[in-house]
């Protein structure tokens, strides 16, 4: 019973997160699209509907959409998931897989959307990161950490959602993804500069795994050698933000 609770919408809530928030990317950064040159804060806000929308569809699950959430819940003490849903190794594994495998589909689909511009002129890099994230300036160590602190903030925050919800007298709680999303728009604008802000292990490392399978005309590498840093420092950061909102929201 857990597994089609939790799989089905923690996939098609992932697969809509990736779907816009990679084609927004495409969308600003592809030739000849409509919105080419649209810059970052475009998709900052691309991205933080694209969170909008997948927090909608997965909302049965606990809309976690994001292996960072997940495991910070897990940190933070939570018997459940979501109602219903109770914290277990085999329930946190179907949540991973499904948000992994929407995150998969959700880049494919975008690819699609945007065929003809991935066929055009551009170079390897560019096409990459409509997929996936990368550094402005490599450094694993400082990626690593901007990607410790963003991630914090995402999951920290969320459970002060979560908290305010059950705790308080105003309707702080009660914003549901409309808070979320403006949320990761602020991540994005205030933190995402130095490496892109995956702060999702699933939105990063799906959407490379697409972009290494796919027949994409001139694609040039997926940049495995930077792949870790989009995984290790989110689940880290999860895990930071879930073990502090045990001290502060008591």
């Amino acid at each position: 019973m857990n597994f089609s609770a939790i799989f089905v919408p923690e996939l098609f809530g992932t697969m809509m997160l990736t779907l816009l928030g990679c084609g927004v990317v495409a969308n600003a950064a592809l030739p000849s699209t409509k919105g080419n040159g649209g810059g970052f804060l475009m998709v900052n806000f691309g991205w933080g509907l694209g969170v909008f929308a997948g927090v909608f569809v997965a909302i049965s699950s606990g809309a976690h959409i994001n292996p960072a959430v997940t495991i910070g819940l897990i940190a933070n003490g939570a018997e459940n998931f979501a109602d219903g849903i109770p914290v277990t190794a085999s329930n946190t594994l179907i949540y991973i897989l499904a948000q992994m495998a929407g995150a998969f589909l959700g880049a494919v689909f975008c690819w699609l959307a945007y065929k003809t511009h991935f066929d055009a002129d551009s170079d390897g890099p560019t096409k990459l990161g409509v997929f996936s994230t990368g550094p402005a300036m490599r450094s694993y160590g400082w990626n690593v950490v901007t990607e410790v602190i963003g991630t914090f903030v995402l999951v920290f925050v969320v459970i002060s959602f979560g908290w305010a919800g059950e705790n308080a007298s105003t309707a702080a709680g009660q914003l549901g993804p409309l808070a979320v999303a403006l949320l990761v728009v602020g991540i994005g604008a205030s933190l995402g500069g130095p490496t892109g802000y995956a702060i999702n292990p699933a939105r990063d490392l799906g959407p490379r795994i697409a972009h290494a399978l796919l027949p994409i005309k001139g694609k040039g590498g997926s940049d495995w050698s930077y792949a870790w840093v989009p995984v290790v420092g989110p689940i880290i950061g999860g895990v930071l933000g879930g073990l502090v909102a045990t001290a502060v929201f008591v």
